[in-house]
Parts: C-alpha cells; sequence; structure tokens
C-alpha cells in the first residue's frame, strides 16, 4: 500500500499552529537568538488601555520559554503585570518603590516567576502611587530607576522590560532615562495616534537633557479587529509613518489575552493555541530576531 506524503502546507494550518504552541508552552521551545549584552526596552504609552502590560507580561514569558533570560520591572502602581505574573505585590511588601524611594537595592526585590525558569519580576504595589510626589524633592529625581540599575548585575539577563503607567509622569521619565529602547503599542482603533505626539515629544526631552541613547525601536500594533476596515486603515496608516521599527507581527482581539490575567498567567500558559498567544509568540520571535533600529527622524 502506498501512503501519500504529507504536504508541508499541512503543518501550517491553525489547528497545527495551537498545537505546537501547546507544546512549547509545556516544555519549551527552540533556543531563539540571544543579544550580546542585555537590551533594556521601556514599553510605554500615555493612553490607557493600548496594551502595555499585556505586551510586557507576553512579550517576556514568549521569550523565557525560548531561553532568553528576562526581568519585567512593574513600574505601574496599578501592579497589573505583577498579577498577571502571579507575583506578590500587596501593599506593605517589597516593590520598586523601595527602590525608588528608599534606594533599596534592584535585586532585594526581584522575584522569580512560578512556571518559567528564566523569568523574574520586580513588583509594583499600590504604594507606588505615592512615589510621584515623594520623589519630587529628591535630588536626580529623574534617574532613581538608571541609578538602580546601573547597580544591579544584569550580566545574567538578556531583557529587562519596564511596564509604564498610563501618563507621562516621574514614573514613566524614570523608565525613559532607564533605557536605551522605546517599545510603544499602538492599538488599531480610533484616535491611535492621538497623544502619541505628546509621547514622541517627551521621548525627545528626555534624549535632549538625560538619556542621549534614548530612541524608539519598536512598535506593535495592537487589538486588531480583521473585521473592521478601520484597523486596516490604522495599520497601514502606522507602518506609513513609522516604516521598518513597525514589527511586522499584529497583535489581534483576542478573549483569552483578556482572561489570563485573572488567573495570574500569561495568555502564553493559560491558552497557548490561541490567536493572541501565537501572534505575541511570532512579535518575541520577531522581536529576537531583529536588528534594533532607529526610528526615522
Amino acid at each position: 500500500m502506498v501512503i501519500p506524503a504529507t504536504s508541508a502546507a499541512s503543518a501550517d494550518t491553525p489547528i497545527a499552529r495551537a498545537a505546537q504552541a501547546a507544546v512549547v508552552a509545556r516544555s519549551g521551545g527552540e533556543a531563539w537568538p540571544r543579544p550580546s549584552s542585555c537590551r533594556v526596552i521601556t514599553i510605554a504609552n500615555q493612553k490607557g488601555g493600548v496594551g502595555k502590560t499585556t505586551t510586557a507580561v507576553n512579550l517576556a514569558a514568549a521569550l523565557a520559554m525560548h531561553g532568553c533570560r528576562v526581568l519585567v520591572v512593574d513600574l505601574d502602581p496599578q501592579g497589573n503585570a505583577s498579577t498577571a505574573l502571579d507575583v506578590d505585590h500587596r501593599s506593605g511588601s517589597s516593590s520598586v518603590y523601595d527602590v525608588l524611594v528608599d534606594d533599596q537595592p534592584l535585586a532585594s526585590v526581584i522575584r522569580p516567576v512560578v512556571g518559567f525558569a528564566q523569568l523574574y519580576c520586580a513588583p509594583a504595589a499600590i504604594d507606588l502611587a505615592g512615589a510621584e510626589i515623594e520623589l519630587v524633592p529628591q535630588v536626580a529625581r529623574e534617574s532613581r530607576l538608571a541609578r538602580a540599575l546601573a547597580g544591579y548585575d544584569a550580566s545574567n539577563l538578556d531583557y529587562i522590560f519596564i511596564d509604564c503607567p498610563p501618563s507621562l509622569g516621574l514614573l514613566t521619565v524614570n523608565a525613559l532615562v532607564a533605557a536605551p529602547e522605546v517599545m510603544i503599542p499602538i492599538q488599531c482603533e480610533y484616535y491611535a495616534l492621538e497623544g502619541l505626539e505628546q509621547l514622541l515629544r517627551t521621548i525627545e526631552l528626555v534624549r535632549s537633557h538625560l538619556n542621549p541613547g534614548l530612541s524608539v525601536t519598536t512598535i506593535l500594533l495592537t487589538m486588531y479587529d480583521g473585521r473592521t476596515r478601520l484597523a486596516s486603515q490604522v495599520a497601514e496608516e502606522v507602518r506609513d509613518h513609522f516604516g521598518s521599527v513597525v514589527l511586522g507581527s499584529i497583535i489581534p482581539r483576542s478573549v483569552r489575552v483578556s482572561e489570563a490575567p485573572s488567573y495570574g498567567q500569561s495568555v502564553m500558559t493559560y491558552d497557548p493555541g490561541s490567536s493572541g498567544a501565537v501572534a505575541y509568540m511570532e512579535a518575541a520571535r520577531e522581536l529576537a530576531g531583529r536588528s534594533v533600529q532607529q526610528l526615522p527622524a
């Protein structure tokens, strides 16, 4: 009996991709390229609900699944990244607040993320909400996080993601001063680019006065709804405006992505076969494989 050869294309079906994603989530995938030195990336956008925390958590989880060593620094007083990674961040527990306000070493607040061999989190407690005011009289208040990172031995890490609050206050400025790279999630919806000019202006001010090496190196399109013409128009406009720094991967709207944090998980482990998990996996692969590019002036 002759058994017909299986078409290679059959391996690239939605079911096959979902099955492969599930295998990766449970046992880890092939190792991806690792940077020669630790990349520190601030994820910022002053608009709320664009996917900053979701992006930080899921990119970190995907990279950790493929052999990279990753730290997520939660700089949002809401502590959503800490919740999604199931790291204790109750008021009074050691957190990034102690690092910024009381000069505690960053290493003293970092905790491993359960279920990942190489993923860590520096959590944010609600105490961080008062840091904006408490830092005002401090010397070099914009550089507190940068100083903490400078005093931390990052030689055992490949990536540090800094998750910012939805504002352009002192916490976000600290994140911009502390990192050479900025990633901006942009949702594929109406008003997507509204306020982005202010963020880019803030980044330029920080680059001019506090961090000359700062640049926008990555833009990620999120919340894409393929059923609407508007989503494709926004995506096209962003690509036309920002060019090659926009990742080719687009994150679709996904119920599973929204549900995962309530279970203390990233979507990579909550439902690795979902469209959102597969999209974040591809985005992380692209981030790991591409060279750092500068945003055109």
